[in-house]
């Protein structure tokens, strides 16, 4: 049966970010996802997630930036990350140094290393060279220490000018990386607005060991399943059917908007997913 983590930086947006944590137990999950954990000292996320009996399952390596205030700078200013774009090596290095220390105190499994906009005068080739070097030097770092490293396709309504954006492409960068805990962060949400599909590209990528990590969110509003154009129970059952015949042991995380961002708005919207909890 698929497991889902919430995502706690779009979901419960009525309630202060701590305070997501324990909504999201008492809803009846057992994992949580969000987008940055930097701006909390990592004991008070840990606490939180010990309290309420919370696995933490992922979270993003900065978007750029190099110390606290310079990460929550870089995504207001509409940056989506480093890992691809040349010159900033060091800038990527800083912070994915400071993701693993994050991963160290939540116990978590895995990082997204945001992959970027591609920068402007860049080839795709130069992008995807510069992609391939950092991931390589962040694989060998997170092995230290029991962690997986994930990039993900974007689709280039939601983020103009994203580097990765279709399945092909990302699983083409991991195989030239060549590690093993490097990995495709297969978001359902992008796939289906950039390539449909969704069933054969399941079962296409699932068994080649390369997916660490689904997503998902209703198209094209991006609110909870059940809300928009995707068959959700095939969706659910195509994962589950894979996942047994190939092993997959992973997590789909929650990460949309709920369509009524009200007091107590999430958990009305979580009918769809309350067989599975």
């Amino acid at each position: 049966m698929p497991r889902f983590a919430a995502n706690l930086s779009m979901m419960y947006p009525d309630l202060p970010f701590l305070d997501r944590f324990e909504a999201a137990a008492k809803d009846g999950f057992k994992a949580v996802e969000y987008l940055f954990p930097y701006a909390f000292p990592a004991q008070e996320l840990a606490a939180r997630l010990k309290v309420n009996g919370l696995q933490q399952v992922l979270f993003n390596a900065p978007p750029g930036g190099t110390d606290t205030d310079s990460f929550g700078k870089a995504w207001d200013t509409g940056q989506r990350g480093t890992a691809s774009v040349p010159g900033r090596e060091a800038e990527f290095r800083t912070g994915f140094a400071q993701a693993l220390v994050y991963a160290e105190a939540l116990n978590c499994p895995r990082i997204h290393a945001m992959v970027g906009l591609r920068a402007e005068g860049a080839s795709p080739e130069a992008a995807d060279a510069t992609l391939i070097s950092n991931v390589q030097w962040a694989a060998a770092e997170a092995a230290k220490v029991g962690r997986d490293v994930l990039v993900e396709p974007i689709n280039t309504r939601s983020v103009p000018g994203f580097h990765l954006n279709r399945q092909d492409h990302a699983h083409r960068i991991v195989q030239a990386v060549g590690a093993a805990n490097v990995k495709v962060q297969m978001d359902l949400f992008h796939c289906q607005i950039v390539e449909g599909d969704l069933s054969t590209k399941i079962a296409q990528y699932l068994p080649t060991g390369r997916v660490g990590h689904f997503q998902i969110a209703e198209v094209p509003n991006r609110h909870e399943p059940g809300t928009g154009e995707v068959n959700w129970t095939h969706i659910f059952q195509t994962i589950d059917k894979v996942s047994a015949e190939c092993g997959w042991d992973g997590w789909i995380g929650c990460e949309y908007n709920p369509a009524d961002a009200s007091a107590g708005g999430t958990s009305r919207g979580l009918e769809w997913v309350r067989p599975y909890l």
